[in-house]
């Protein structure tokens, strides 16, 4: 069983249907109390829209501290865009104070004039951390996924960088420390390479006992 938070912002529907794709069971929850009853394996919290509104939200339904206990732990957990950015500590979209479980900002995109911000479409991710397990099955050297995204994650932490990207300069695209994860880019928008990305995530998750 893998839990999606819904944090009422969310790509809940495309996300669940990713997940259902490949076979996961999943259950959508909304407060702490509804994580703690499915005994989930897996915790998945994805985002789109404004970063203010994500982190209001988990903060109002207290899902917040279920978050960073649930990470704290290293129980299989996958951020999405959003998902992704509320980790960190700080982010100049509004000057939004994050969830803080990662050392990091969240900035803007400044690059040359002719890299239209938001950075929107397909580009190619590098993984770099090899062996990852949610990069499995998946070209370490460049891969195509779908970005929609005005702001980017600067971790404190290099060894955090899973995977990069290039817009007018390199950024960091996802995130990685043991079961834990997070992507910049939407694998529920990046067709087989998206799929293939929840599959490792639930792999993740059924082998955690």
């Amino acid at each position: 069983m893998i839990a999606v938070i819904d944090t009422g912002i969310c790509n809940l529907r495309s996300v669940t249907k990713a997940l259902e794709a490949v076979g996961a069971s999943i259950q959508v929850v909304r407060s702490p109390e509804e994580l703690s009853a499915v005994g989930a394996r897996g915790l998945v919290l994805p985002g789109v829209g404004a970063l203010r509104d994500c982190v209001a939200s988990l903060r109002a339904s207290k899902l917040d501290a279920s978050v960073r206990e649930w990470i704290a732990a290293d129980r299989p957990f996958l951020g999405v865009c959003l998902g992704m950015q509320a980790l960190f500590e700080h982010s100049e979209e509004g000057g939004i104070t994050g969830l803080g479980i990662f050392p990091g900002q969240v900035v803007r995109f400044q690059r040359p004039r002719e890299f239209k911000i938001p950075h929107m479409g397909w580009n190619t991710v590098r993984f770099c951390q090899p062996g990852s397990a949610l990069s499995a099955q998946l070209a370490t050297d460049g891969e195509a996924f779908y970005f929609v995204h005005s702001f980017h994650c600067v971790p404190a932490e290099p060894g955090l960088v899973l995977a990069e990207c290039d817009y007018g300069g390199p950024f960091c695209a996802a995130i990685g420390r043991g079961r834990v994860f997070a992507t910049q880019f939407h694998p529920e928008k990046s067709q087989a390479r998206g799929l293939q990305i929840y599959r490792n995530f639930a792999a993740v998750a059924v082998a955690c006992s």
